[in-house]
């Protein structure tokens, strides 16, 4: 189906598949993470990359170097010539990945999400929020010291400078991403407000379906434009997670000419 969506759009396309939904955090496999690189060395391998391509997306994000790599390396082949295609969800750093995009074709049960900087599951900016509501509360009520103490007592050292150079770095990388898209200053302010911090989205796993991201300044098309386009992504879609769930899959990353990369975890042995 790869093939065929391929052929129907004239573009290259990329499959990249986590199991995330699917198996949890029972592996780390389903992360984006630096292994990512050699699987998009092997499947943009014999490409042609006047024809673009189209990244199909389903991933609930994962380490921001690898990310980073990501882009610049898929930039460096096709240049700005990608479009994201987001059957379901594209989280956390997968919504940065489509965000640099050219465009992103999403349907109605599609989603992206913020990629506010997150060190062990605790979200930086907040932490930073926190720490200066405490310096400000101890300052006007020193009495309160004590309480705040217990709390600051149990980071390890470099925490909150670690979370501060953290959101600097997503910063930087989002007005990276942005550049070169034509967009105003309005527009750039507008997305690393909805996306970049969490003044507004509160949580990091707050879903952000098409009409959200259109408001903001994102170039979005609609799945369901193409009736055929849409059975074909949806039709990968689906063959995933079902092979996904009867197997010990993790993840899948595979283009139109048959190349391929698949992740698995590894099934203990059984005792006889």
């Amino acid at each position: 189906m790869i093939h065929d969506l391929s052929t129907l759009t004239g573009r290259n396309t990329i499959l990249y598949f986590s199991a995330f939904l699917n198996h949890g955090k029972n592996s780390i496999n389903t992360d984006i993470n630096d292994k990512d690189v050699n699987a998009l060395m092997e499947t943009v391998k014999g490409t042609d990359k006047k024809k673009g391509l189209d990244l199909i997306l389903h991933t609930p994000g994962g380490e921001i170097g690898a990310t980073e790599q990501i882009i610049s390396y898929l930039k460096s082949y096709y240049g700005d010539d990608i479009r994201a295609i987001v059957p379901q969800m594209a989280m956390s750093a997968g919504s940065m990945i489509a965000v640099s995009c050219k465009s992103i074709l999403m349907g109605r049960q599609s989603c992206i999400g913020p990629f506010d900087p997150q060190l062990g599951g605790v979200a930086c900016q907040s932490m930073l929020r926190e720490y200066k509501y405490a310096v400000k509360e101890v300052t006007n009520n020193p009495a309160c010291l004590g309480l705040w103490q217990v709390m600051f007592s149990k980071l390890t050292p470099t925490f909150l400078t670690r979370c501060q150079q953290a959101d600097e770095l997503v910063d930087k990388l989002t007005d990276k991403i942005l550049s070169g898209k034509g967009l105003s200053a309005a527009k750039v302010k507008d997305i690393k407000k909805k996306f970049a911090k969490n003044d507004d989205t509160k949580a990091h796993n707050r879903h952000i379906d098409r009409e959200e991201c259109r408001k903001v300044g994102l170039a979005v098309e609609d799945l369901e434009s193409r009736q055929d386009i849409q059975d074909l992504v949806l039709g990968i879609h689906h063959c995933c997670m079902i092979l996904a769930d009867k197997t010990n899959l993790d993840k899948i990353v595979e283009n139109n000419i048959g190349g391929n990369y698949i992740l698995a975890t590894a099934i203990p042995p059984t005792n006889t």
